[in-house]
């Protein structure tokens, strides 16, 4: 897939890329039980942010504890993905990660040669994340088969640079049926789009609230 690139990256959080050109696309027909409700809240919890968050900024921001975030209208990867969880799930991560860490902060990536937690932007960065997903028992293989990632699942990447990448499998199919679209904002605000393959996948969770 052809593409041009604009990093715009801060602190860890993530990376932000255009010019990806988009396939026809068609609605993916789920085998979900009721049991996996929770997946489709998530999935249109972060459809909802299409059209809202226009912007890819990822400038360090104090925010409000819990419940924090910057203005809708912006954010990165990793805003998708808290506001989903709030918006469909009532599940904070903001207060969920800041919690994990407090109890084992040695279990967390030390990019940022950080000595303790920052309730600001600890949740809004993609490595945090994904461990706090891995401690959560949440994480799932990755896959070279499109369709072993459901929707409500969330895929890490790692774009060119080695900037880290985070977005939430959706409900709609690529044109060809062999994968889903994905849900994130990688420099243009939030939008949905074709790219599970586009970049290296470097993490798989499929994450309810619900610890296995």
């Amino acid at each position: 897939m052809m593409f041009s690139r604009r990093m715009l990256i801060a602190g860890g959080l993530c990376a932000g890329t255009v010019g990806l050109m988009l396939p026809v696309v068609r609605s993916r027909a789920e085998n979900r039980t009721s049991a996996d409700e929770w997946a489709g809240k998530l999935v249109a919890a972060a459809r909802s942010q299409i059209g809202v968050t226009l912007v890819y900024d990822p400038s360090y921001s104090k925010i409000a504890f819990p419940g924090g975030d910057v203005p809708r209208h912006k954010g990165v990867c990793t805003d998708v993905i808290v506001r989903a969880y709030r918006d469909g799930l009532n599940l904070d991560l903001q207060a969920l990660v800041n919690a994990d860490m407090r109890k084992t902060f040695s279990a967390y990536p030390k990019n940022w040669d950080l000595k303790t937690t920052d309730s600001n932007i600890d949740h809004r960065r993609v490595p945090n994340l994904q461990t706090f997903f891995k401690r959560r028992n949440a994480e799932k293989p990755v896959s070279a088969e499109g369709l072993s990632y459901l929707a409500g699942d969330v895929v890490t990447q790692m774009l060119p640079g080695n900037k880290p990448h985070i977005a939430i499998v959706g409900d709609v199919l690529s044109d060809d049926g062999s994968r889903p679209l994905l849900i994130h904002n990688i420099g243009w605000g939030a939008r949905m789009e074709d790219i599970l393959f586009a970049f290296s996948v470097t993490g798989h969770y499929r994450y309810s609230g619900q610890t296995s």
